[in-house]
């Protein structure tokens, strides 16, 4: 059965999802800007640094990893939250989409024999 992506459209609660996009935007951002500051951090840090450099290095990194993490699943968790709300959308679409089927049809018959009495 072909969805009206029209009426799809008009199910999904746009008021909310253009709600949660800047704070999606800047979490992406944020989490990219770290990711690309570790990188730079990294090259920076070649083979010349003392051993107390490289460990002093590899606990920030280790912090950055985990406030990475933390921001990852604060972010997943939104993008999931916000999918939950659009497939919820959707499965009352399909809802609506069959009862108005069920009504087509039968509003058909009942037009059908409306007509078949009146021709006969």
């Amino acid at each position: 059965m072909p969805i009206n992506w029209i009426t799809a459209f008009k199910l999904i609660p746009w008021s909310d999802v253009i709600e949660a996009t800047p704070k999606l935007v800047r979490g992406a951002r944020q989490l990219w800007e770290r990711t690309q500051r570790r990188e730079t951090s990294e090259a920076l840090g070649g083979s010349g640094a003392s051993q107390a450099d490289r460990l002093a290095a590899l606990e920030r990194t280790v912090q950055e990893l985990q406030e990475e993490l933390r921001s990852s699943t604060q972010l997943l968790e939104q993008l999931a939250e916000h999918n939950a709300r659009l497939v919820d959308a959707v499965a009352r679409l399909r809802v609506r989409t069959r009862v108005l089927l069920v009504l087509a049809a039968l509003a058909g018959a009942a037009a059908a024999g409306a007509w078949w009495r009146l021709a006969g």
